[in-house]
């Protein structure tokens, strides 16, 4: 596996696993609905994040959650840049959500580090805005897209499958001229899988690994974690922590998450139990 990852103004490497923060700018994402969706409130929410430790900041804009509408380039484009302009001048990588290749280009103009793209840098022209910039780009896995993504999902094998189409997409940046080192690779979960294809996917989420590029496991507060707990996208934090040590424990290096400080505690335990510590 790569030892660092580029990420436009950052060299991550991974002593630990890493921590991405998740920032939703919508009033509607399934597990935060609009608390976040003012300006400054987003602000003060990426500012409370850096502070419990996050590694990298997510920002998303538009919601993807199943059946969700779609926003135009505009709007998104409001809600995103004067979040990224505040959030320069803190040390930490600006991750955006976005699968559209004209707000993926503004973001990269306004300082972002990173696009996170649920088509996987398939809409045209996707590739060709990023190719020439030197941020770090997380492809992942989608079957569908968010409307209709949860309406009966079928694969041959979901392992095998996704796997496929991982190896497909970053071949596809490297033959465009992407560095590998830029690249992060996310299965997808939630995104057009049902419950059960989720958990065998993160079973087996090691057998996705291929050439050196880091995997980012992503299932916080997601349906999977309410399918086996019973509980609501807010009550479901020890879930989306048992499921982000799992991810760690079969390889995973990055876990995107809305719980930065707890995750965080249950990384340095693991990581305890896994290496020791000095008496």
């Amino acid at each position: 596996m790569n030892s660092t990852l580029l990420c436009g103004r950052f060299e991550l490497t991974f002593k630990r696993p890493l921590v991405m923060g998740i920032l939703n700018i919508t009033p509607d994402s399934f597990s935060d609905g609009s608390l976040h969706f003012q300006t400054d409130r987003a602000i003060a929410h990426a500012r409370r994040l850096i502070d419990e430790g996050a590694d990298i900041i997510d920002i998303g804009a538009e919601s993807t959650r199943p059946g969700a509408q779609p926003v135009d380039v505009e709007q998104e484009l409001q809600r995103l840049l004067p979040v990224i302009e505040a959030l320069r001048p803190h040390n930490v990588p600006i991750s955006v959500d976005t699968f559209k290749p004209l707000v993926m280009q503004r973001a990269l103009q306004a300082g972002a580090d990173m696009i996170n793209d649920i088509y996987g840098f398939r809409q045209p022209g996707a590739i060709e805005v990023v190719t020439d910039s030197n941020c770090g780009l997380c492809v992942m896995h989608m079957q569908g897209e968010p409307r209709t993504m949860q309406s009966a999902p079928r694969y041959d094998d979901v392992v095998a499958d996704i796997r496929t189409f991982l190896v497909e997409r970053v071949e596809a940046l490297q033959t465009a001229g992407v560095s590998p080192s830029r690249v992060v690779i996310d299965p997808g979960f939630g995104f057009g899988k049902t419950a059960a294809q989720n958990y065998a996917l993160l079973r087996r989420v090691a057998e996705l690994q291929f050439g050196d590029y880091p995997l980012v496991v992503a299932l916080s507060r997601k349906s999977m974690i309410g399918h086996v707990t019973g509980r609501e996208a807010r009550d479901r934090l020890g879930g989306s922590v048992a499921g982000a040590l799992a991810g760690i424990a079969r390889g995973a290096k990055i876990v995107r998450v809305h719980d930065v400080a707890l995750t965080l505690d249950a990384i340095k335990v693991w990581q305890a139990v896994e290496n020791g510590i000095e008496e």
